[in-house]
């Protein structure tokens, strides 16, 4: 009964995961259209650093109107913008230890030209509209480019450059491989990615491979090295303990 019952959660697991990978695949298809695949590619690539597919085409979908319209209508510009905001995010969360959702919630703010909550990112700037032409004004020291408030790719760049600039790029794929927290969301992230495209119908050799390479990160890389630590901490704590008493 108890395996029976786990075979059946698998595969209502790895139905729901296909129906949002569906759904969300699809509004990448119709916001970026023939740029579609290459943010599909970047989707899948995400899970190094701790983002689902699903997840990473959500938001890719969120502000892709709006880069689009940023970039003219150029979706192939969009999509590689959308790719940096969404690493970006991620780096910033892991660094500065907000939770992903504060940080995507002012990001898709910014899309709206709402800056209230430019301070999530703990930058060093506060929620005003006066303290984000401050960051694009210090992006622009530090890139040598001219930034406009009012175009959503050049916010997003500029922020892209501040955060460079704090050593936060490549943070949260750094803490995926290194850290027990974050190889444990890159494991959490492949696992979601193999069910998905388990119900799907993809090719499952990409996801199958990332799903193993991530569970032995996190077993023999990031796990038994910190319960060998435990382990080997307990007789001298033992023995200040009773010498202490």
């Amino acid at each position: 009964v108890a395996i029976g019952a786990t075979i059946v959660k698998g595969f209502q697991t790895a139905l729901s995961e296909g129906g949002k990978l569906q759904q969300s695949y699809g509004g990448l298809e119709t916001i970026y259209g023939d740029a579609a695949e290459a943010a599909k590619k970047y989707a899948a690539e995400a899970a190094q650093a701790g983002i689902s597919a699903n997840d990473y085409a959500e938001q890719a979908v969120s502000f892709g109107a709006s880069l689009k319209q940023a970039f003219e209508g150029d979706t192939t510009k969009a999509v590689e913008a959308a790719n940096t905001a969404i690493m970006d995010m991620a780096d910033n969360s892991a660094k500065m230890g907000t939770d992903i959702t504060a940080v995507q919630t002012a990001y898709q703010g910014f899309a709206k030209q709402n800056y209230t909550m430019l301070d999530n990112l703990k930058l060093g700037y506060g929620g005003t509209k006066t303290e984000m032409e401050r960051l694009l004004k210090d992006a622009e020291k530090l890139s040598g480019v001219k930034y406009d408030i009012n175009n959503l790719g050049d916010v997003y760049d500029a922020i892209h450059v501040i955060q460079g600039d704090l050593g936060l790029t490549g943070v949260a794929a750094q803490e995926a491989s290194e850290t027990f927290t974050g190889s444990l969301g890159a494991m959490k992230a492949s696992a979601q990615n193999f069910l998905a495209t388990l119900s799907t119908g993809g090719d499952v050799s990409g996801p199958l491979t990332q799903l193993i390479t991530s569970v032995g990160n996190f077993l023999f890389n990031n796990l038994v090295p910190m319960l060998t630590n435990i382990v080997a901490a307990i007789p001298p704590t033992l023995s200040a303990l009773f010498t202490t008493l």
